[in-house]
């Protein structure tokens, strides 16, 4: 559950006339509800110049407490960017537990759904501590979020109302670990059952450095070991210091274009935030450079990456241009490979975003050509184009159980196979 509060909003008051400060409010409340929307967010309550907001009813997802401190860190932004006579600043508190949401309760404008539990006390409380532009979150909330997000620990805090302190946390943004298996996942925890799958992966890697390009499918419900698996064969090669390229798919980036693709060159360029647009230009130029891009290229790709550039200024058509900025980036593939092997996973496919989809079927064509290995995971109801080619091998996880105690499911004896 989150607490909204616009910061300030008797001085507000004071200064703007009722018409005024109504469409100022009016502004507040719709950039609220609609960012919140965007997260899955149900603005169950108005109380004036704050918001009661949902995350898990009245529908949920399996990661709502991601989704509400998304959220929040998107609510803070958005006021503070609203075209309002005075710059706007909200405080956020988020708390995680179980109520009880009731039946309808009041008439008209005064209806909504009445809950019973300590969880909207303590996230109303969390937002009382929290200062201007701040997001605190109870440890409730935290312990969902594992590590995605940075977070600075407030410690106890005496609570009004709580006979006992509660840990607080403050969310600074989004973390640099851009795996959500690392994020929240022990990364000690074994490899159990699975050494058929791993002894595949370790063939397919032996044959991809010999040149022969490599692509596997790794396909299974969410939680069966897909990340864990792609995992494990990364730490059976770490001795050979193969070149490793990571792509991660987000639920929260569907619809951003290349989001992966991206991530994965600002980590690679080794972008730190607080780095100036210069020192930026000189992290990407040096990542590049292996590749040898044309100076077109450098341009598309600098402005990918939101950096300072002539794209402009080629005056290619849209489609002219994708052709160019995948060329470039099929480019550094090969131009990483000529060094040493590549290892290479793109995880939850399922969430990829429609370019990068098109960009990975130009690579995993590339790759047979290539000392390559490309892992893909993703969960059954995504449609894998490229299983019949004669490269690719298809794993689709089963449960251990299951696997025990029948027969192996048809695509794993196909791997076994090839």
């Amino acid at each position: 559950m989150m607490f909204c509060d616009l910061v300030g909003s008797t001085p507000l008051a004071v200064r703007f006339d009722p018409e005024d400060l109504r469409e100022i409010v009016g502004a507040y409340h719709r950039v609220v509800a609609e960012t919140v929307g965007r997260f899955g967010g149900f603005v169950a309550k108005y109380m004036g110049d704050g918001e009661l907001i949902y995350f898990g009813y009245p529908q949920a997802h399996e990661e709502d407490a991601e989704r509400a401190v998304r959220a929040g860190l998107a609510v803070v932004d958005a006021a503070a960017r609203l075209d309002t006579p005075e710059q706007l600043s909200v405080r956020l508190g988020i708390a995680s537990g179980l109520v009880v949401v009731g039946d309808l309760i009041g008439q008209g404008a005064a209806q909504e759904h009445g809950v019973v539990g300590e969880t909207a006390n303590l996230a109303a409380r969390l937002q009382a501590l929290a200062r201007p532009g701040m997001l605190v979150i109870a440890d409730s909330t935290r312990r969902q979020i594992g590590e995605l997000f940075e977070l600075d620990d407030l410690g106890p805090q005496p609570l009004a109302g709580f006979a006992a302190p509660h840990r607080a946390w403050r969310v600074l943004g989004e973390s640099s670990v851009v795996s959500r298996f690392e994020a929240l996942r022990s990364g000690a925890t074994p490899l159990i059952g699975r050494g058929e799958e791993l002894a595949l992966l370790s063939r397919r890697w032996q044959q991809a450095k010999a040149g022969e390009g490599r692509v596997v499918l790794i396909s299974g419900e969410s939680g069966i070991g897909k990340s864990r698996l792609a995992a494990a064969i990364a730490a059976a090669t770490e001795a050979e210091q193969p070149v490793r390229l990571r792509w991660f798919c987000s639920p929260h980036h569907q619809d951003s274009a290349l989001y992966p693709f991206i991530v994965q060159l600002e980590r690679a360029a080794g972008f730190a935030r607080d780095d100036t647009a210069e020192n930026r230009l000189a992290k990407l130029d040096a990542v590049l450079a292996p590749g040898s891009p044309s100076d077109d290229e450098v341009m598309l790709l600098r402005e990918l990456l939101s950096l300072p550039n002539t794209a402009t200024a080629l005056n290619l058509s849209p489609q002219k241009k994708r052709e160019t900025l995948f060329a470039a980036m099929l480019s550094q593939l090969a131009a990483l490979a000529q060094s040493r092997p590549v290892l290479a996973a793109l995880e939850d496919a399922h969430w990829i975003d429609p370019t990068s989809r098109e960009l990975l079927d130009l690579m995993v064509d590339q790759v047979r050509r290539l000392p390559f290995l490309m892992i893909i995971t993703f969960r059954p109801e995504f449609h894998a184009p490229w299983a019949d080619q004669p490269h690719v091998t298809t794993l689709a996880l089963s449960r251990l159980g299951e696997r025990r105690n029948g027969p192996r499911p048809r695509a794993c004896r196909q791997c076994a196979t090839r």
